[in-house]
Parts: C-alpha cells; structure tokens; sequence
C-alpha cells in the first residue's frame, strides 16, 4: 500500500461520523456524573437508593461511549459501532425510565421501594435502640432534597438520559451514513 493510499485510509477511519456522537456522550455523562459528586460531596446532599441506582447508566455510558469512539475511529465494522449506540440508547432509555419513576414517587403519584419510602421496620434489638438510631440516617427515595424550576435531580435526570438517548439517535444515524 502506497502512503498516500494509508494516508486517505487512516483520514477516513479518523473522520468516522459515528466518532463525535460517542464523545459527546461520554462527556454528557462524565460532567452528570460529575454533578451528582458535587452535590453530595460539596452540598451535602446525601443520594437515596434510586438515586444510586441512577449513576449506573451513566457509570456505564462513559467507558462505552469512549469505546465505540474509539473503534469508530479505527474503521471497526458498523454493525460493532451500532450495536455500542444501541446498548447505550437502550441505558439511556431506561435510566430516563427510572428517572422517571423516581420522579413519580417524589411527587407521591405512586409509591416508592420499602427500602427508602417505606416505614423503618428493623432496628435491631431494643437494648441498641438509641445507639442505632443516632448512627442510622435513612435518605428517603420520596422527600426531594432539592429543587431547581420546579424539577428534583431525579427531573433533571429524565432530561440528561432523554438528551442522551438522542445523541444516541444521532451516533446511530451517523453510523449508517458511512
């Protein structure tokens, strides 16, 4: 092979339209991730269950999207590419649905897991009664912590993993282009 013939080829893997999509899905969900760190680290506001829960798309998104970047980039086949915008389509679409959920027990539209909507129903024996309730602090899945225009973080999620989905969208339409 010539070196302009290598040249022309490694200019088109590293032009792959599919490339910015991912990135700019792994960036959306590192600077989420980042988010959620700053209020609970910085503003003390402690995550509930589903809150935890919530990360896992995005814990997942951020190594998965760099890795269909990456392959993108050096030419993989498309069906390797679409099939890494899919799975990520599919977790943004379900952590939306969570978020969606969780949204819905905040606003007492339906009820919530036991673990942190329900009741408190062991405390272990009476004798360390006192002790365990000084040191147990259970953060409620139904009280919001904080608000912004009227949406909790589990609202504000919806949006990020609808916004993710459609980058998605768009890294899977530039996959079929090429």
């Amino acid at each position: 092979m010539t070196s302009a013939a290598a040249q022309s080829s490694s200019s088109r893997h590293s032009a792959d339209p599919a490339v910015m999509p991912a990135l700019v899905l792994a960036l959306v969900a590192a600077a989420t991730l980042a988010g959620a760190w700053f209020f609970q680290l910085v503003l003390d506001i402690r995550p509930c269950p589903l809150c935890l829960e919530q990360r896992y798309a995005y814990y997942i998104a951020v190594p998965l999207a760099l890795v269909v970047a990456f392959v993108a980039s050096r030419g993989a086949p498309r069906h390797v590419v679409l099939a890494g915008f899919a799975l990520l389509l599919v977790a943004a679409l379900a952590n939306a649905w969570l978020g969606g959920y969780h949204a819905g027990v905040e606003w007492k539209f339906w009820q919530g897991p036991t673990d942190c909507s329900g009741p408190v129903v062991d405390l272990g024996r009476a004798g360390n009664l006192l002790e365990r309730l000084d040191t147990v602090k259970v953060i409620r899945c139904d009280e919001v912590q904080w608000r912004f225009l009227g949406l909790s973080l589990a609202g504000y999620n919806v949006l990020i993993s609808m916004l993710m989905a459609l980058i998605a969208l768009w890294g899977i339409v530039a996959a079929k282009r090429v």
